[in-house]
């Protein structure tokens, strides 16, 4: 029965990236012309709290790994992304409102406002991409034995909610943490976060740990 719930799961996401996939490359063509952004896309949606519930139960659960070799250079991030832009100042012009970009792809002008604390920024010195789920707890939950391409895949995924634009001290001050250590101080926002986090570690079929999963299952029980 589960694995029947979470085939089905898997196709209605597998369809909503696709349908993305094929909007992606008429979106570029207003997007990256160098001058106005039109409206700005959302980071993907996450599934639901009963879906998130039920991909939940479905991971590994074991204690983190040991941080031994871990070197964030071992997941490369910021790759280009196309046009000229990375995947940094994709995410800023996905994340903004009435972005304007250089022809180098950089926002001259715009606003953020981060889904973290709440807090509206007009420089992008002030905002940064936060992993989702951070590099070093992805090593620990898996990551340590992929292929260096896989993480690369993972370090700039733009199809899962993996990638925000943040306040920049809101993520300094997550840091490398998980759900049982921190959660974003806006309180209304953790069911959110808790999907994204879920959707993320199920896409890349990595493990949980017991204070990571209580934490999970609290925040889900706030949707």
């Amino acid at each position: 029965m589960l694995n029947r719930i979470r085939t089905t799961i898997y196709a209605r996401r597998r369809k909503s990236v696709i349908l993305a996939a094929l909007a992606a490359p008429c979106a570029g063509l207003l997007l990256f012309t160098g001058g106005v952004a039109p409206a700005q896309a959302e980071p993907p949606a996450p599934p639901s709290a009963a879906e998130a519930t039920t991909m939940l139960g479905g991971l590994s659960e074991q204690a983190e790994g040991s941080s031994d070799g871990y070197s964030r250079d071992k997941f490369p991030h910021w790759t280009s992304q196309g046009d000229g832009c990375d995947t940094r100042e994709t995410v800023l012009k996905r994340d903004g409102d009435g972005v304007e970009t250089g022809s180098d792809c950089y926002p001259t002008s715009g606003s953020w406002t981060s889904p973290y604390d709440g807090g509206t920024w007009t420089q992008p010195s002030d905002i940064d991409i936060d992993h989702m789920v951070p590099l070093a707890e992805a090593w620990g939950s898996g990551a340590k034995e992929w292929t260096q391409d896989r993480r690369q895949a993972f370090a700039n995924d733009l199809n899962v909610a993996q990638l925000l634009a943040v306040t920049d001290n809101v993520n300094q001050s997550k840091s490398d943490r998980d759900p049982a250590e921190w959660m974003p101080p806006k309180a209304d926002y953790h069911c959110e976060y808790a999907r994204m986090w879920i959707w993320v570690k199920d896409t890349y079929d990595m493990t949980v740990d017991s204070a990571e999963k209580g934490a999970l299952t609290t925040a889900l029980g706030t949707c």
